[in-house]
């Protein structure tokens, strides 16, 4: 049994897996209704929420009847912000150091790496192993706030990073799109919902660098391609187009993100194609992506809604699947890597 901690941004979270069974409890505290009011992510009240609410969530882990089974603590190490990463470490150490059980560190991005796996193995837990083998080689698609990347993950279980984004992540353009027609944050989400009404067509936004053959990301020109669309529009006209206005953008996203992840799908046999980040839960790009897949040939694997954001499961997860990086990254040494890679 893993007990898990998960602190790189704004969730506190715990989990427990166990692998003989899957992931039997998780708890998350989110603190999206604070940092709504400012816009967007405030490092100092997400490090003191982080403080808060880890005790209570440990709290709710040892009163399961999961806790009696715990035989190893994993973390969060990185990427993240430092003093969130930090808190949650504290406490992995001093919980590991308490029961006396070894403690493994933890890379955020190859949590969400592995993320769309977990339904695979809660499927059939003893069978994951020989599931998998049918599943690889893979191609991942990480987008989430700060970060979109392609990867490969291979065979022999070595993951490889293809491209990333060379500017604004995916779910940052979201983000600063929707701050840009004053319509909320999370942005991501509210750029959904406006968009569910309106014209993807309406407005001609850029893809970024569509240059064929280039797996990077681009999302910078898009952000700057809406801001002087909004300015040169009258205030009125811009209240009456934002539906059209939202669609568009989001579809100029969805399009760079499935664009890259065709282009990737012919440079390799890949036999299934995953998503998975924050961003993954809009219905838009994974109808986009797993059409993709279908095209060719491989199975699809989307991250479940509950894993796609920053969750424990998926650390949890990730210690016991991703067995080669965890075992660098074991004992009281373990530090935060704020800029870590995948």
């Amino acid at each position: 049994m893993i007990l898990a901690f998960e602190s790189s941004c704004d969730e506190s979270a715990v989990a427990l897996f166990d692998p003989e069974k899957g992931i039997e409890c998780e708890w998350i505290h989110s603190q999206i209704d604070l940092h709504s009011e400012h816009g967007g992510v405030v490092p100092d009240i997400a490090t003191r929420e982080h403080l808060r609410h880890f005790g209570p969530l440990l709290a709710r882990a040892k009163e399961s009847a999961a806790w009696a089974r715990v035989d190893r603590v994993a973390v969060t190490r990185g990427p993240g912000l430092a003093a969130c990463l930090a808190v949650g470490t504290a406490a992995a150490k001093a919980v590991a150091r308490a029961l006396r059980l070894p403690l493994v560190g933890v890379n955020h991005l190859r949590a969400h790496a592995w993320s769309p796996f977990i339904p695979v193995h809660a499927e059939a837990p003893r069978e994951f192993p020989e599931r998998l083998s049918r599943l690889l080689p893979h191609l991942g698609l990480i987008v989430s706030g700060g970060n979109t990347i392609l990867f490969s993950l291979g065979a022999d279980r070595r993951i490889e990073k293809l491209s990333a984004t060379r500017d604004d992540a995916a779910g940052e353009a979201l983000d600063k799109g929707a701050k840009l027609l004053g319509i909320g944050y999370p942005g991501g989400p509210a750029i959904e919902r406006l968009a569910a009404g309106g014209r993807a067509d309406a407005f001609d936004f850029p893809r970024g660098l569509g240059k064929r053959g280039d797996l990077d990301f681009s999302f910078s020109g898009l952000k700057t391609s809406l801001r002087y669309r909004v300015q040169a529009m009258p205030e009125a006209e811009v209240r009456s187009s934002l539906s059209d206005l939202c669609a568009s953008y989001q579809m100029a996203v969805i399009d760079a993100l499935s664009g890259k992840t065709a282009e990737a799908l012919t440079r390799a046999g890949y036999r299934s194609v995953g998503l998975s980040g924050g961003v993954a839960n809009n219905r838009g790009l994974r109808e986009a992506v797993g059409r993709q897949a279908r095209k060719a040939g491989a199975a699809f694997l989307a991250a479940e809604p509950r894993h796609t954001g920053d969750n424990a499961g998926m650390v949890a997860f990730a210690a016991w699947s991703d067995a080669a990086d965890a075992e660098r990254f074991q004992g009281s040494a373990i530090r935060v890597d704020p800029s870590a890679q995948l």
